[in-house]
């Protein structure tokens, strides 16, 4: 049984990249049809791959590149370009939404396991190193971010906030859109490929979806300089902490250094806490 276990484990890193190149296809290509191309073959060979060879103990492989399939198919269906009018952001809500509901409420209900979970705490209180992180994570931030954002003109992929109104709009939906990052990127990609895969692997596949989605959402040029490694770093961090609520609060410091700029980069002068 256990060799069986190896070989599936081996041949399904095939289908599992197939399944996250999706990503890619849909957010950085921006071609639909590839998306589904890679969507069904990676699907195709992995239930070739365990036909007859899974058994109830073991978690199915197949079922799992469904779920985070499924929750692809539904981001996929809107333009990712950030907006602010009440239909954008109604659009982001259900979409968004979906794509975390969706697979949880089929694994849960469907498949009846319990893959996709949301540890919102650890049990256990944040050290000096966790602590420690949270500081770095608003020093890194003031320090790169701004340099990002204005030298390489990406700001311009989010839209103009002139006014209190968008200016509120912008801090909603740049802390929503983080947290669901969380609830997607790891407690449902990450960790179902986990199921199959050594943690290192596992990271690096789920960081190729993160990274896509943050793409078409506007970090651009030499956006996945910083992407890539902030990526990987949140799945490490939730193997360490194995709490979601410490993953998010890193991502949403992170974010408000990202409003922040970009709200200086729209309003030069507003906010005179920058060095660029």
């Amino acid at each position: 049984m256990t060799d069986v276990r190896s070989d599936l484990r081996t041949r399904g890193i095939v289908p599992a990249v197939l399944v996250c190149a999706a990503a890619p296809a849909f957010f950085v290509a921006e071609i639909a049809w590839l998306g589904w191309v890679l969507l069904a073959i990676g699907i195709g060979v992995s239930w070739a791959i365990e036909r007859g060879r899974v058994t109830a103990s073991a978690p199915s492989l197949t079922r799992d590149l469904s779920l985070i399939a499924l929750g692809l198919l539904v981001v996929s269906v809107i333009p990712l370009a950030a907006e602010l009018d009440n239909l954008a952001m109604l659009r982001f809500t259900l979409a968004l939404g979906g794509a975390v509901a969706l697979p949880y409420l089929v694994s849960r209900f469907v498949y009846r396991d319990r893959a996709i979970s949301f540890p919102w705490r650890a049990h256990r209180r944040w050290g000096r190193l966790q602590w420690g992180w949270l500081v770095a994570v608003l020093v890194l931030g003031w320090l790169i971010l701004p340099f990002y954002f204005i030298t390489s003109g990406v700001y311009a992929n989010w839209p103009v906030v002139d006014t209190p109104d968008l200016i509120a709009r912008l801090f909603v939906g740049v802390g929503a859109v983080g947290i669901w990052d969380e609830l997607f990127f790891i407690c449902t990609v990450f960790a179902l490929l986990r199921r199959h895969f050594p943690d290192a692997v596992a990271n690096v596949l789920q960081s190729i979806v993160f990274v896509s989605f943050l793409w078409e959402l506007g970090y651009r040029e030499w956006g996945p300089l910083l992407t890539i490694p902030f990526a990987l770093l949140q799945g490490f961090i939730f193997l360490r902490t194995h709490s979601l609520a410490y993953v998010v609060t890193v991502h949403l410091l992170f974010d408000a250094v990202v409003f922040a700029v970009l709200v200086h980069a729209h309003n030069p002068g507003l906010l005179p806490i920058f060095l660029v």
